[in-house]
């Protein structure tokens, strides 16, 4: 197994133990599940610059990249709804575009369309990291209103979710093969 791939499986075991982390309500729970998902998150690049440097990409790593990054999302989401401290729509807006644009993406490979990773689900993905970063890490208040940047960036997060979302379904519209029937 290479470095890239070894890089992925840690940030899948990583996501059991930052939830666990930040759900057992321990002294500094939070920062120090913040500081997991941090480490986790940032493994996302880092292993596909390795995969992609080395010449090592694999079938596997082609399977679990995206599976990580899901269930490491996915986990932190639900941790923040159960802490109170998202609203449940906003889980289910991110999560269901992730379901979504992988259906999609299933249903145009089985046609032999490719719907190759975008700079806007880049930006998603970023903005969702810096948003479950500081609402982990109960960042500072913005405004008189004590709406914190934590608050207003998984707004941003949620608009480009959203818009990388319509983004892919009308990349794979495109497509004179591509069927959606």
């Amino acid at each position: 197994m290479n470095l890239a791939n070894k890089l992925t499986l840690s940030r899948i075991f990583l996501v059991p133990i930052f939830m666990f982390v930040l759900l057992i309500r321990i002294p500094y729970g939070e920062y120090i599940a913040a500081a997991i998902f941090i480490i986790a998150a940032s493994t996302d690049g880092l292993d596909g610059y390795i995969a992609r440097k080395r010449k090592q990409v694999t079938n596997l790593g082609k399977l679990l990249d995206p599976l990580a990054d899901k269930l490491l999302i996915t986990a932190a989401l639900i941790s923040l709804v159960e802490l109170r401290i998202i609203a449940g729509w906003i889980a289910f807006v991110i999560i269901g575009r992730e379901f979504f644009v992988t259906g999609l993406r299933t249903i145009a490979a089985a046609e032999g369309v490719i719907i190759a990773a975008s700079k806007l689900g880049k930006i998603k993905t970023i903005t969702q990291i810096v948003a479950i970063a500081a609402l982990l890490l109960n960042d500072f208040p913005l405004s008189l209103l004590h709406i914190t940047f934590g608050k207003y960036a998984i707004y941003v997060a949620v608009f480009f979710t959203l818009w990388s979302g319509v983004d892919y379904y009308v990349k794979a519209r495109k497509s004179a093969r591509f069927k959606l029937e």
